[in-house]
């Protein structure tokens, strides 16, 4: 019998300064918009020209707002609305956990478009730049997910090598004596939504007919998300709360069907861009 990897039991909380603590998943939040606004500044500058330095300065503000404000009213609303409008204190209990990023996603398309409308930028030629970035803070959130011991996948079989025993599960009562040993569905995702992801995404930038045409970037991140999400919570165990939905999928699934088909809409109707400025003036 293949012996059961132990969870580290890392903890959440990298330092504390009294009531001040900073925890992982916020450094994972703020290392992937730093990350991702020192690539965008490089990456709108490329030909086609889409936005200036400056403006990418400027949209970081508003994409941690979309991030954030996004992210928490969407798990509201597609997971716990319920709960969550019987305690409406609750809805600003972010340190407490519970982040979508279905609703930071709209989060951040919402403020894409108004700052894009408000400066004059192509929406899509910027929101192909800012897809570009995306994954690197997925894969971040799913990493500080492993460390906090949450989202934790459905039962291994007994032959997988990495199959992992996480002490927070429901059947895991007397941690390490006896538990279901998982699949780390975590690190699957930030593999695969992160890794994997940032790598076609980075790789298709750098030609120039891709950029020209714009659009296509954010379809294939969409496209590439969706599909990444589907295939790894075959292997995360759903919440608890929800269950399994019609069919055997969840929730994660049912919520990237939208995204899977505009981005495959994106990639259809990308066409070369015409009349966009090819250098700073």
């Amino acid at each position: 019998m293949i012996p059961v990897l132990l969870f580290p039991q890392f903890d959440p909380v990298i330092v504390q300064f009294g009531p001040l603590a900073i925890r992982w998943y916020a450094l994972a939040y703020i290392t992937g918009l730093v990350a991702g606004w020192r690539i965008v500044r490089r990456l709108v500058l490329k030909t086609p020209v889409v936005a200036t330095e400056l403006q990418v300065d400027d949209f970081l503000t508003w994409a941690t707002l979309g991030v954030v404000l996004g992210g928490r009213l969407g798990y509201v609303l597609f997971y716990q609305p319920q709960v969550y409008l019987a305690h409406p204190g609750m809805i600003l209990a972010v340190w407490e956990g519970g982040m979508s990023f279905h609703g930071g996603m709209l989060g951040v398309a919402i403020a894409l478009i108004v700052f894009c409308r408000r400066n004059a930028i192509p929406i899509f030629g910027f929101a192909d730049r800012i897809a570009v970035v995306a994954p690197i803070g997925l894969g971040l959130g799913r990493c500080a997910n492993f460390i906090n011991g949450e989202l934790w996948g459905r039962p291994a079989p007994a032959w997988l090598p990495w199959a992992m025993e996480f002490p927070r599960t429901p059947d895991c009562p007397s941690f390490p004596d006896f538990c279901v040993p998982r699949h780390p569905s975590q690190l699957y995702e930030a593999l695969l939504e992160g890794l994997l992801l940032f790598t076609v995404m980075f790789v298709l930038s750098r030609r120039e007919a891709v950029r020209e045409r714009f659009g296509m970037l954010a379809g294939v991140f969409l496209t590439g998300y969706a599909i990444a999400r589907i295939i790894g919570e075959h292997y995360r165990e759903p919440d608890a709360f929800l269950g399994f939905l019609a069919a055997g999928t969840t929730m994660g699934q049912i919520l990237s069907l939208p995204m899977l088909l505009a981005g495959i809409w994106l990639i259809v109707r990308a066409k070369p861009a015409e009349g966009v400025s090819r250098r700073l003036g």
